[in-house]
């Protein structure tokens, strides 16, 4: 089964909004063997919206719509759609009661504009949204499927949850795609194609291949089409297991996995207890660890200690050690990192020092340079690298390579 999806607003062609409903539905669906063929972004104007719907008709089984479902007057999407399918508006009860259920209980006066939310194309299925005021719709012409939703994500979600994708489904013949994804770190694009290249030249031709790039991080996504899920399956996995033997040590995780995910479970395996001390990163490899559910069982806290005077008073550096060396050096991550097992009574502890830019650099430390401390109780570990990118860029990175590195030294204290 073959799907298109039509993401309608003006505000997310003018950058306003992030389109993340595209990425969440182009997963969804994928997840259950119906392949996503296009996704377009269109403003809200009733003849590119119909130019769309007709393509999707034309070239899809299943034409997807968020957005354009609201009451006000630029939220078009419901007339028209009911002009294209030559249906007229009619009350929908169950909507209606729902609608004025829900400002009642706001103790909110309801506008005429709102009972236009009931209004659906009489012909269409309607999709009741419990979740808020604009039911989803669906059509059905020639064998073929329009289904419109409310552009709120979370509306969005539930009716694709509770109606759509169960609806799909059940119309699948013996189509099967599956998706896995291999996290590698530690390895530049240009040279893990390098190293895999042999590997993937051998994929069977139903099976393909996928780089995901992003700071300091690949993504390699393996999808394989065929009739048979658990075939498919099984071949996945023996060419993840292929794939291991060539570059396992950049390998930290697969699908929804996360540095923080895989060290956390690495921590309370252990039962031991993790702290950071953060200067160039400014507390964002402590924001990625605590988006862990149950981090607390592993970790304590952590420390922004951007000015020398913090990573004097606060982590016992000694003065003379940024006197001598600076506060991007080897020396001053070392101290930080072991100043933070002091401070919070850890097991292990991550620190980092660096230049994030765009200015501060030097010949001898340009912009970009950074240190990455990993420390336990009897051992500290620490790299120097050079991130060659934006200032966000390169506070992305230095977390991940701190988190890739502690999963190292972890990985090798087993």
């Amino acid at each position: 089964m073959k799907s298109y999806i039509i993401n309608i607003g003006d505000e997310l062609l003018i950058g306003q909004v992030v389109n993340t409903n595209a990425s969440w539905m182009a997963e969804n669906l994928n997840k259950n063997n119906i392949a996503v063929s296009e996704v377009v972004v269109v403003g809200d104007d009733a003849d590119a919206i119909r130019r769309h719907v007709q393509y999707g008709l034309d070239n899809a089984d299943v034409t997807i719509i968020t957005g354009g479902l609201g009451p006000t007057k630029d939220d078009i999407t419901k007339k028209t759609l009911a002009d294209m399918f030559g249906s007229r508006l009619v009350t929908h009860g169950q909507t209606l009661n729902h609608v004025r259920d829900y400002f009642s209980l706001r103790n909110l006066p309801m506008l005429e504009v709102n009972y236009g939310q009931a209004l659906v194309p009489e012909d269409c299925t309607v999709l009741f949204n419990k979740m808020g005021t604009a039911p989803g719709m669906w059509f059905e012409r020639g064998g073929r499927i329009v289904v419109s939703l409310p552009g709120v994500p979370f509306e969005m979600k539930w009716l694709m949850d509770e109606y759509v994708i169960p609806r799909l489904i059940s119309r699948l013949g013996h189509d099967a795609i599956v998706h896995k994804t291999v996290l590698t770190c530690g390895i530049g694009e240009s040279f893990l194609a390098e190293k895999i290249a042999a590997w993937e030249e051998a994929l069977p031709g139903h099976i393909r291949l996928a780089y995901l790039p992003s700071a300091g991080e690949v993504r390699l996504r393996l999808s394989a089409y065929g009739s048979d899920h658990e075939k498919l399956a099984v071949e996945i996995d023996e060419e993840i297991a292929k794939l291991r033997e060539i570059v396992g040590d950049n390998i930290y995780g697969y699908d929804n996995d996360t540095f923080a995910s895989v060290i956390g479970d690495m921590l309370r395996s252990r039962k031991a207890r993790l702290g950071t001390a953060e200067s160039c990163t400014g507390g964002l490899i402590a924001n990625k660890i605590t988006q862990i559910a149950g981090a607390s069982d592993y970790y304590v806290g952590g420390m922004v200690s951007y000015s020398n005077s913090a990573k004097i008073n606060r982590l016992n550096v000694n003065p003379n050690t940024i006197e001598q060396y600076g506060a991007v050096s080897r020396q001053t991550a070392v101290e930080m990192a072991r100043g933070c097992l002091s401070c919070y009574g850890v097991d292990y502890a991550v620190a980092t020092t660096g230049i994030a830019g765009p200015g501060g650099g030097s010949e001898e430390k340009p912009v970009g340079t950074v240190y990455i401390a990993v420390a336990s109780r009897s051992y500290v570990h620490c790299e120097k690298y050079v991130f060659t990118t934006t200032r966000v860029q390169h506070q992305e990175r230095t977390a991940n390579q701190a988190l890739f590195d502690l999963w190292q030294f972890l990985k090798k204290e087993m």
